[in-house]
């Protein structure tokens, strides 16, 4: 693994990851994206990890892709960019794919792919004085590829003036628009983050990896096949070993 750029430990159930690039604001290159798909394999091989924890050294969680990297890339072709943009599209496949709750843990700033990186993470615990935003465009850029959680998190109102303005967020305000999910106190942050992870570790691996993949699933999908699959995903959660056990131990409460 590219120990130069994410740190990684195992804690319990709980593999926390954490991008370290704190002199560049954990700017995400390429080496970067390596790092972080070899870590996602590694949660994703390990019986013993049920939860992945994602948060960024120093003071901020990313500012996003690595502008030097990002203007060398305009004398490359737009093949070899379409390749380089698409594996890091691979982390974010593979975050909605892992059959693991990960949580973005952010303080500071996360914007830019800074953002989107959080965002393609399940849940996004944010202390009360961080901040998101998408300024690419400030900067002649797209933020092309983060849309796509965007556009599934809010309505096309917001996300076009979100896109367009590249105006920064307080946690509250991402908050109130649906674009995160929780905003802890800055003076017990670590230890509500360590709550909820605890919480996501020590719940059926079976019943989390299930419901994951059928709530992603939904997206699009007419209500009748919505239903459908919540009635096949029902009848495999019936068979699991720990529904059964959950059931008897509270059958006999």
């Amino acid at each position: 693994m590219s120990a130069d750029r994410i740190l990684a430990r195992t804690d319990g159930a709980v593999l926390h990851v954490t991008l370290n690039r704190p002199d560049k604001r954990n700017a995400i290159d390429v080496s970067m994206v390596e790092a972080l798909l070899e870590a996602l394999t590694t949660a994703e091989l390990s019986s013993e990890v049920r939860v992945v924890a994602l948060r960024g050294a120093g003071s901020d969680f990313s500012a996003g892709a690595d502008l030097a990297e990002l203007l060398a890339s305009a004398e490359r072709s737009a093949e070899a960019n379409a390749e380089s943009a698409e594996r890091m599209g691979q982390v974010f496949v593979r975050m909605r794919e892992l059959p693991r709750p990960v949580v973005a843990v952010v303080h500071g700033r996360a914007v830019a792919g800074g953002f989107g990186l959080a965002s393609a993470c399940d849940i996004i615990l944010a202390r009360e004085d961080a901040s998101f935003g998408y300024p690419e465009v400030q900067r002649g850029f797209v933020p092309a590829m983060v849309m796509a959680m965007l556009r599934r998190a809010v309505g096309e109102k917001v996300a076009f003036d979100l896109v367009t303005t590249g105006r920064l967020l307080t946690a509250r305000q991402a908050l109130d628009l649906g674009l995160i999910s929780r905003v802890l106190p800055t003076e017990s942050f670590e230890t509500d983050v360590a709550h909820v992870l605890g919480e996501l570790g020590a719940l059926s691996p079976s019943a989390v990896a299930l419901t994951k993949r059928q709530l992603y699933a939904l997206d699009g999908m007419e209500f009748q096949a919505a239903i459908k699959l919540g009635a096949q995903v029902n009848a495999v959660a019936r068979g699991m070993p720990d529904f059964r056990e959950a059931v008897e131990r509270f059958l006999k409460r």
